[in-house]
């Protein structure tokens, strides 16, 4: 029996609850979450880490009316499948939902179209009615710090540089100006489709500065390969439509990115290869140089 027939069964069983024709089933991502296509039209994301640090369906919940209201005002987002209910869904003890299928082209993102969707959907963000909890990952993120004492997966020294930074960083983004955010806006949530740039993935949303949204694109580049160019130009073309970067603001998220990615890696990567461990690596002598 593979580790997949059961939160596909939960998948299809569902969407065939809802009177949907299905015709296939191809895996699209299997990680945390899996991601089913089940029709030309229909994908499928299921929730496989039932025992994970998030339980329950409230997240689920904040992504889908997210989802929605983004959808609604034109904002360049993946949409959920009309032909269900746009909800949060529970079967077999898995939490999932629907997507509508787009069809994504080789083509890297340009770094201005980065900027300018990223500013679209924040300013569609600011008007969205629903409250969402302050700093959200961040606050998780340092609870999370436990879990990851009592199963040592990291030393004593890692957790005091993550406990340290995570704490400075809400202390020193709590002082911003709060809006919606993405909540993990990396290229990996973004997808170049037929139709142009669109985020996906909005199940980490939470209220704070937009530069945590900005840090969280640009970290790679900046940190890690030192593409200035491409920094540069994502965020002339976040200002250029209209959205507003502050410096020191931009400062502090690209520390919180960094800690909160490392304290995620072990939850997310539990057998990581020889390169995420570098970057891994990478993050965490990152933030030692900036606290020492």
């Amino acid at each position: 029996m593979s580790h997949l027939d059961l939160p596909i069964r939960a998948a299809t069983e569902t969407a065939l609850a809802h009177g949907v024709t299905l015709d296939r089933c191809e895996v699209l991502q299997d990680g945390n979450t899996l991601v089913l296509r089940l029709s030309e039209t229909l994908v499928a994301r299921v929730v496989q880490d039932v025992d994970g640090p998030r339980q329950g369906t409230e997240w689920f919940a904040r992504e889908t009316a997210l989802a929605r209201h983004l959808t609604q005002q034109g904002a360049p987002v993946v949409p959920m499948h009309p032909d269900l209910p746009q909800e949060p869904h529970e079967h077999l003890g898995y939490t999932l939902n629907f997507w509508l299928y787009v069809s994504t082209i080789e083509a890297a993102p340009e770094p201005k179209e980065i900027g300018a969707t990223l500013q679209h959907c924040h300013e569609v963000l600011r008007h969205f009615p629903e409250p969402l909890p302050k700093l959200a990952i961040l606050t998780e993120s340092l609870a999370l710090l436990a879990t990851l004492k009592e199963r040592a997966l990291f030393p004593d020294a890692t957790l005091s540089l993550l406990r340290d930074c995570l704490t400075i960083s809400t202390e020193k983004l709590a002082a911003f100006p709060h809006q919606p955010l993405h909540g993990d806006a990396h290229l990996g949530n973004l997808m170049n489709t037929t139709t142009g740039l669109l985020w996906a993935d909005w199940e980490d949303t939470f209220s704070g500065p937009v530069e945590w949204d900005l840090a969280s694109i640009l970290w790679n580049a900046k940190i890690l390969e030192e593409d200035h160019d491409t920094v540069d130009q994502i965020l002339t073309a976040y200002r250029d439509a209209g959205g507003a970067v502050r410096e020191e603001a931009l400062h502090h998220s690209f520390i919180a990115r960094a800690a909160v990615m490392s304290a995620w890696y072990p939850i997310l990567y539990p057998n990581p290869n020889a390169e995420r461990q570098a970057k891994l690596q990478r993050r965490l002598d990152w933030l030692a140089a900036l606290s020492g």
